[in-house]
């Protein structure tokens, strides 16, 4: 029998959505498990233990409100008792109230030694009613925290919504939390290794982190795609009296002009009269070739730029290629040695460029906006940074430390795992708030030792994050 702490599941979701469906299916499931319930009631009478079947596991409850602050001491004390059973337990559920903002309990396996050394919060399973979330997320804080929270998400009820609204949720929850596991059910009926030792808190299988889930944010806002012959031509920016009535278009997305009262285009990042271009030739305009280019060009926003004004020539290449406009316009020689297809990155989402060949506009045969991961209306969001390297551990700790310090109320999760210099092992890190612990955990052995994190929570800064982050490095 193993004698390392015990699992804990919290098991969370707004009022309704299915909580004590998935509860009874746990309890009455062939296992062979031995578990303790913790239930949570909102309010003076005790309902939810009628509801729950009868079983072996052992049932407690505690009504005096949800679990907070003032009801952590109840919780601790319950907890204390199961320590001392003669049998041991392979697991504790502890089910909340509807209403409940799942950190608080989460937090009680940080704040007290005799907790973290007896149990380890295995997951936070977030159960959603997909007929009714939307309005929650649209009116309730907490149903967004129960989500910004998750380990695992069931998203129940799904015969009484459509394919396409089920999608379209799935998008709007990954845009809150990107790394949690969704799975859809029907009267929560899961396999229980969904719910169950799924390692998804305390990063057991620390691997499958990937925030390659998470959208990233660019450095750029557009992107087109043009065939080019040999020659010089002109790329324009701006001249409304030239190019009137000219807009880009592709699928039926037109990407017409913002002109302002003025006459003039409007650019929203940095100064007005300057336009960051990356032009780079691609073989093709499939998914490899553009990802490969999305990367080129990521690096190159992040690098020392050529300033150009306008008559200036600009080169194809990997140099980032400041345009100084005067009065938002400006027209430049695109020289063009090769011919073939050539990716234009923008930093102004409003594609105020044009290219003429022989005094004719080119059209782009292919174009992506960027900027919709700054335009999503959830405050909720996840970060996720991946960068290989050594960390300095002192570095680190200074840097978590004034973070959680400062923004650790906005910090609803972060996870993940690092590499920090000197050490053969993995750091395991994993925060609620401002709590935080890490710990070292298994050899890298031949993995590549790249740092992974997360973070879960409101009014995040990507960029900051990143760079704060990148400073610490040996």
């Amino acid at each position: 029998m193993s004698s390392g702490p015990i699992p804990v599941t919290v098991l969370t979701g707004f009022l309704g959505a299915g909580k004590t469906t998935l509860l009874n299916r746990i309890l009455t499931e062939q296992h062979g498990k031995k578990l303790a319930v913790i239930e949570n009631e909102f309010g003076e009478v005790g309902v939810d233990n009628q509801l729950v079947i009868s079983s072996d596991e052992e049932l407690f409850e505690m009504n005096n409100g949800c679990i907070c602050c003032t009801v952590r001491g109840d919780l601790i004390r319950i907890l204390g008792r199961l320590i001392k059973r003669k049998d041991r337990l392979d697991g504790i559920l502890i089910e909340t109230t509807g209403l409940a903002n799942p950190a608080p309990v989460a937090q009680t396996f940080f704040t007290d030694d005799e907790m973290k050394q007896n149990f380890r919060l295995d997951a936070i399973v977030t159960v959603v009613d997909a007929k009714h979330v939307l309005q929650h997320l649209d009116q309730d804080d907490e149903a967004i925290k129960q989500l910004a929270f998750a380990d695992v998400i069931l998203l129940n009820k799904t015969d009484l919504v459509s394919a396409a609204d089920l999608d379209a949720l799935e998008e709007r929850i990954r845009r809150i939390n990107a790394v949690a596991k969704i799975h859809r059910s029907k009267n929560c009926d899961v396999p229980l290794d969904r719910v169950l030792e799924v390692g998804g808190f305390n990063l057991g299988r620390a691997t499958e982190l990937d925030p390659k889930f998470l959208e990233p944010e660019y450095p750029f806002e557009w992107a087109g795609a043009y065939a080019l012959p040999v020659g010089t031509h002109e790329l324009v920016i701006g001249h409304e009296e030239e190019m009137h009535g000219h807009s880009h278009s592709h699928e039926g997305h037109d990407h017409d002009h913002d002109h302002g009262e003025d006459g003039h285009h409007h650019h929203h990042h940095g100064n007005p009269n300057e336009l960051d271009v990356v032009i780079l030739p691609v073989k093709s305009t499939d998914e490899p070739a553009l990802a490969a280019a999305r990367e080129v060009a990521v690096r190159a926003f992040a690098d020392w730029e050529t300033r150009l004004k306008a008559g200036d020539t600009v080169v194809p290449g990997t140099t980032l290629q400041r345009l100084l406009l005067t009065e938002g316009n400006g027209t430049y020689p695109l020289k063009v040695e090769h011919a073939g297809t050539y990716l234009v990155f923008e930093s102004c989402g409003h594609d105020p460029l044009h290219i003429q060949v022989q005094g004719k506009p080119v059209k782009p045969h292919w174009q992506q906006d960027f900027h919709a991961a700054h335009t999503h209306n959830d405050a909720v969001t996840s970060v996720g940074i991946s960068l290989p390297g050594d960390l300095d551990g002192r570095k680190l700790n200074d840097w978590i430390s004034g973070l959680l310090r400062t923004k650790g109320g906005d910090i609803y999760r972060m996870k993940g795992v690092l590499s920090v210099k000197g050490s053969t092992k993995r750091l395991v890190f994993q925060g609620v708030h401002m709590l935080f612990d890490a710990k070292f955990d298994r050899e890298w052995d031949a993995d590549p030792r790249t740092n992974t994190l997360v973070f879960i929570g409101r009014n995040l800064d990507r960029a900051a994050l990143t760079a704060a982050f990148q400073a610490c490095f040996a």
